[in-house]
């Protein structure tokens, strides 16, 4: 284990995992699933573990290639996670002017109702930028991922709106890092192969 490696499991092992946290996958991550992700935890308890989307992984698919009955609304589809690919998931910054809708932070929610979701789009009430729609989910079993923050496989961030809503996605493992300042900025520049550090 590099000492970058052993500073940050000291670091991170005693963080809170919390709604509206990122998650970012350690640099050197050699499962595909989560190599140089970004996490967004939805939901974290003792009894049923933790519930998150990867917010960084888009597909080439748009919002109207998956699910019918929606009106025209040019819109990217992301990857959630390998959980549940059959189901749709969505973050916005409409508040609460969508029914059941959860906040994560400022000016960020997951969920809601669908169909509402539909007539506003309808009416032009909600724009591309305003929400994230996200095919599956990730999940981890109870005490899965306080053992995955022990091996130092994630990197836990605050999460922010400007990161799901603004952000160049693509960039957006590296930029998150560098905005943490300290070793994580050093991290950012790692190569995604430890042969070549």
């Amino acid at each position: 284990m590099s000492d970058e490696k052993k500073w940050s499991y000291e670091f991170e092992k005693d963080k809170p995992i919390t709604a509206g946290k990122l998650l970012l996958s350690e640099p050197f991550m050699f499962d595909e699933n989560f190599k140089r992700t970004v996490v967004l935890v939805c939901e974290h308890t003792e009894d049923n573990g933790t519930v998150g989307l990867i917010i960084n992984k888009p597909i080439n698919l748009r919002l109207n290639d998956v699910v019918e009955g929606f009106p025209p609304f040019r819109s990217k589809i992301y990857l959630g996670g390998p959980v549940g690919t059959d189901t749709m998931q969505f973050l916005h910054r409409i508040g609460d002017k969508i029914e059941n809708s959860l906040q994560l932070a400022e000016d960020l929610y997951w969920g809601g109702n669908f169909e509402q979701v539909k007539i506003m789009m309808s009416k032009g009430q909600i724009q591309p930028n305003d929400i994230r729609f996200f095919l599956g989910y990730s999940g981890w079993s109870p005490g899965q991922m306080v053992g995955e923050l022990k091996e130092s496989s994630w990197i836990i961030a605050d999460g922010t709106a400007k990161y799901i809503f603004n952000s160049d996605i693509e960039k957006l493992w590296k930029d998150v890092m560098r905005d943490m300042r300290g070793v994580y900025q050093t991290m950012a520049g790692y190569p995604e192969s430890p042969i070549l550090n």
